[in-house]
């Protein structure tokens, strides 16, 4: 057991002490040295070190995107029996095929849309997980499910869970970042730490295209002091800030609010600059940039997500749009060619950007929703949530690539081969993190809680 005062030191800092009774008493890895933020030793050796998770908000159409299934076509306006029985959130026409012509790329030869011809040129790095499964059809708890391992809102994130268990390289950023240009349903208990300390909290960032690297936290430069008198009456500060918490004990809230004064502080010098993607290369931000040779918001969070993860920052969320724009239950084809339009560059970059600085080796990529939706028509032409069956794929970061691991049935629309839960995919992102999601608990309450709850299965074939 370290004390308080080591915890906030600034040789070495953290950020903060964080409840260490119930921090370092449970099964997080080994420390270095340092605060709770500072790197801690996984349980064995990591496939990766960070990672760049691409939220599409609302559940995409797995039969338009990533998993091919031309029977449609032949029972076009029919009800087969199999889909004839499946209960979905409201009434579903007749089997809709999907309008996008599919092509096998690469030299793996995965099938994969139209939709993503940019993408598709690195088919060879992408595990498409067709067998995805999830517990409820509803957006909110469908959410929660695929951000923290729960359908309600009372567990931490993964990124949370992953700072918890392993810290962060960069000591002067957030850890854990969230790139948003809104909120989504359930806003920022998608990335909340809950019962974890609120050190481990993600970090949100709404930033328009426009944006001055300066000025992407409010309140972060002091124009009337110099840095090292605010580093004098930081430390005066935390002096008393120290004195205060000794006589309250372990306090999650008042240690967090301890640790953000030093972050903030750090932050000063280290956010414009890491946020400052106009330094990039006119190549650079061309490559990110839409159909229309426009920069967009998501496009510019993807190349900060890159700027991100190349700093040290351990895991980045880039959302696509706020409330639910995969959420196509009427005119589902024209919505997907523009969704998938607005995307398709920006992936390909990031993708591209990080295979040319050698950061994808070590760098897992993963695209998804919350869920798919179903292959029978909602309406005249849209498409109802599907919670089972979806795809969700992943790239770099010890993957296996070049490859579809699970399947639906002939229609698209249940899992029936390889099923993947979310449980599934936890465990085995915290497996290739070098974590036994088995073996990261935190006790609360009364009883040990994990990411994965009581289940979980790490996707060995998917692992290169």
């Amino acid at each position: 057991m370290i004390s308080r005062r080591e915890m906030l030191g600034r040789a070495g800092v953290g950020l903060g002490a964080v409840g260490l009774a119930s921090v370092w008493a449970s099964a997080a890895p080994a420390r270095t040295s340092g605060g709770p933020l500072a790197p801690k030793l996984a349980h064995f050796t990591p496939r990766a070190k960070r990672i760049i998770h691409v939220y599409m908000n609302g559940g995409p159409s797995q039969v338009d995107t990533f998993d091919y299934k031309p029977a449609l076509k032949t029972y076009q306006g029919q009800r087969p029996e199999i889909t004839a029985k499946l209960k979905t959130e409201n009434g579903t026409g007749g089997m809709m095929p999907s309008p996008f012509a599919f092509h096998r790329r690469g030299e793996s030869g995965l099938p994969i849309s139209e939709l993503y011809g940019q993408t598709g040129r690195y088919a060879d790095d992408l595990c498409v997980i067709n067998g995805m499964y999830t517990d409820i059809p509803n957006h909110e708890p469908s959410m929660f499910m695929m951000n923290s391992g729960h359908v309600q809102a009372i567990r931490p994130s993964y990124g949370s869970w992953l700072l918890y268990g392993l810290g962060t390289e960069n000591q002067n950023l957030p850890g854990y970042v969230v790139l948003c240009p809104g909120l989504p349903v359930n806003g920022a208990a998608n990335w909340s730490h809950r019962f974890l300390p609120g050190v481990f909290q993600g970090c949100h960032m709404k930033l328009p295209t426009d944006f001055k690297p300066q000025q992407v936290i409010a309140n972060l430069a002091n124009k009337r002091m110099s840095a090292s008198s605010q580093r004098r009456q930081l430390d005066l500060v935390q002096q008393m800030n120290m004195r205060h918490a000794a006589r309250r004990g372990n306090e999650n809230l008042l240690d967090a609010r301890i640790a953000s004064f030093e972050m903030a502080f750090r932050m000063q010098m280290a956010a414009p600059e890491a946020f400052d993607w106009q330094r990039e290369p006119a190549a650079v931000q061309a490559a990110y940039a839409g159909v229309d040779g426009k920069l967009t918001d998501f496009g510019m969070n993807c190349l900060l997500a890159r700027r991100m993860v190349e700093r040290g920052v351990r895991v980045v969320q880039v959302y696509y749009g706020g409330n639910q724009p995969w959420d196509t239950h009427s005119q589902n084809d024209q919505k997907h060619r523009q969704l998938c339009g607005n995307t398709d560059r920006p992936i390909a970059a990031l993708l591209n950007d990080l295979k040319q600085r050698g950061l994808l080796d070590e760098t897992i990529v993963m695209w998804g929703g919350e869920f798919g939706r179903t292959p029978a028509s909602q309406g005249s032409n849209g498409r109802d949530h599907n919670h089972w069956g979806f795809s969700v794929w992943l790239a770099g970061g010890g993957i296996r690539g070049g490859m579809a691991y699970g399947a639906t049935d002939d229609f698209g629309y249940r899992a029936t081969e390889n099923r993947t839960h979310p449980h599934d995919l936890h465990a085995t992102l915290l497996h290739l993190m070098g974590i036994d999601h088995e073996q990261l608990t935190y006790r609360y309450g009364g009883r040990d809680f994990r990411l994965t709850d009581v289940s979980g299965t790490v996707l060995h074939d998917i692992i290169a």
